[in-house]
């Protein structure tokens, strides 16, 4: 899961185009409802037997990385096919707010094809990065974390001046408005504390998540310069929410 915070980002009136961010969330909804996840599909049972079709799902198409650096080619594309498998609902909603909230606008800059290839290119990088650190783990690793952190370090890069509004626990879920240059990067020095203290095991991917994050910053920096960076977001609009 991203994180344990609500995102919005003012827009501008006009609402972007991004064809691809909607049919990522809406793929990522219609796996997840027809999987064994859900709890929805009649076809995997109940009880003990919905637990195996479930554990069978991630290992099949998770990312395992105790096997993923043996050479077997269907391992290979593991890291592919889990960014649109995820555990739970809190996990599905978790992570396509994220999605929604910040690559509508990283989309419509780098356009649709482009925004793809770093969406698919930056996630299979971030999970095969968890992977290599954690080579000898036989626990399935699932989830859009890592490709969703990667758009946050482009929309970071890309929109430093962008009013993001946060719901933080700490702060009794108040709902506060702070420029993405303090509020991205705040999230990510969450993920390095959490990261260097998560227990071995199932869990969040935080690794993940910090390997995304950095991936999506320096590509956006690479492909578009510092001269082509927005300072802030049009005039705002009406606002509109992870482990791998």
């Amino acid at each position: 899961m991203i994180g344990n915070w609500s995102p919005t980002v003012s827009r501008a009136t006009r609402r972007p185009s991004a064809p691809v961010t909607y049919a990522l969330i809406t793929l990522c909804c219609l796996l997840f409802v027809t999987g064994p996840a859900a709890g929805l599909n009649p076809a995997y049972g109940s009880g003990d037997a919905l637990l195996a079709a479930q554990r069978a799902y991630f290992h099949r198409w998770g990312v395992v990385p105790a096997e993923l650096f043996q050479g077997s080619p269907r391992a290979a594309l593991t890291p592919a096919t889990a960014l649109f498998v995820h555990g739970s609902w809190v996990h599905l909603l978790g992570n396509l707010l994220f999605l929604y909230v910040f690559g509508v606008m990283t989309e419509e800059r780098m356009g649709r094809v482009q925004f793809t290839l770093f969406y698919l290119g930056c996630g299979y990088l971030a999970l095969l990065g968890y992977a290599a650190a954690n080579s000898a783990s036989q626990q399935s690793l699932v989830g859009a974390s890592g490709a969703i952190s990667a758009v946050l370090g482009a929309f970071l890069y890309l929109f430093p001046g962008a009013r993001v509004t946060s719901l933080l626990p700490f702060l009794f879920f108040l709902p506060l408005r702070f420029p993405a240059w303090i509020v991205l990067p705040f999230w990510a020095a969450l993920q390095w504390l959490a990261a260097g203290q998560a227990p071995t095991g199932p869990g969040v991917a935080y690794l993940a998540h910090l390997v995304g994050f950095g991936l999506g910053f320096v590509y956006a920096w690479v492909r578009f310069g510092r001269t082509t960076r927005v300072k802030s977001a049009p005039a705002p609009a009406p606002e509109g929410e992870n482990q791998p």
